[in-house]
Order: C-alpha cells, then structure tokens, then sequence
C-alpha cells in the first residue's frame, strides 16, 4: 500500500443504511469491516440477560456496555490498521459526532495506528427513517413503536469534520460519493 491506511467511521441514525453502506465501503476498499452490533452482539446479549433487558436501546442496557462495545470496535480497528488494512468502522458515533473532545481522542487512538480517519455521516430525513425502519421490521426495532421516537433522534450533523452522503441513494450510489470525496482535493483540506 503506497498510502496509509483509511478508517472510515460510518454514523447515521437508525435506518440511514450504516452496516450496508459500510459494508458496501468496505468490499469495495477491501477493507476490514468492523460493525459495531454483530462485533459486539453476543457479549451485549450476555449484559442483556444479567440486566433482565431486552431493548439494546434500553438505557440501562446501553449505559452498561457503550464503553465496553466501542473498546472493542476500536482495538479490532487498530490491530488491522497496525499491519496497513484499511478498516470501515460502523457504529453511531453519537458521542464522538457531538462532542470534540471525545472525537479528538478516538481520532488521536485511530491516527497512532497509522489511519487516516474520516468520519462518514449519512444524512437521512425522519420520513425516510421511519419508512425504513417499518419495512425492516427487525426485533430491535418493535421497541420503537412509540411514533414520537422519530423526533427524540439527532439528526443534525457531526460537529466534528465529516463527510456527508445521502442515505436515500441506494448504498452503492452512498458509497461511490464517498469514495469520490475522499479522492477530492477540497476534502482533503476540510478533513484536516
């Protein structure tokens, strides 16, 4: 590889495509894709049934694991990106989209590892999420039966420096214009 590696963080809110645009970035870079839920899922389910919650969204649940499924995403990202393999991270990121600080930390983590990081926001309307998320129907998702759960997202964009692309695309569309801004000269200045 003539470039250091990339770690692409893929965020979004439920619904915006994160693990298929994230996987479709990958497959395309070649790259290591690191999902935060099936990376995670087996331990959260222990911590889950310990904690007699069945909602991954459940705060009690959530505030138990973050740290501990962020950890782990992230030393699986630095062991590949150690040896030059490009990673695409995808997870929502909600703490480190929103808070410098603690972008600035992970970034640092990502950067001694070689990276060159680049935070991937998927822009996605609340109609749309909500049309996804009905016609997925997932398990995880009957626990957001409650209609106002749409307006309770932030759907604001990184304060952090990011990418944007459109979640409405079809993934591949997704990832073709993030790879397109990545090759761009103006991202590169806006990235840094």
């Amino acid at each position: 590889m003539t470039r250091p590696p990339f770690a692409l963080l893929v965020t979004g809110a439920p619904g915006a495509g994160k693990s298929t645009v994230g996987a479709e970035l990958a497959r395309r870079l070649r790259a290591a894709l690191i999902d935060l839920d099936p990376a995670t899922e087996a331990l959260t389910q222990v911590v889950a049934g310990l904690l007699t919650v069945d909602d991954l969204d459940d705060p009690r649940l959530a505030n138990a694991t973050r740290a501990a499924r962020y950890s782990t995403i992230e030393a699986l990202a630095v062991e590949s990106l150690r040896v030059g393999t490009d990673v695409v991270l995808v997870a929502p990121f909600t703490a480190e989209r929103r808070d410098p600080a603690a972008w600035s930390a992970l970034l640092g983590r990502l950067e001694s590892a070689g990276a060159r990081v680049v935070l991937v926001w998927l822009r996605i309307t609340p109609a749309e999420i909500a049309r996804r998320v009905a016609q997925r129907g997932t398990q995880r998702d009957l626990a957001k039966g409650d209609p106002g759960w749409i307006g309770r997202l932030d759907l604001t964009a990184p304060v952090v420096p990011h990418l944007v692309a459109d979640a409405s695309l079809q993934p591949e569309q997704a990832a073709e214009s993030v790879l397109a801004q990545l090759d761009s000269p103006q991202t590169q200045r806006n990235l840094c």
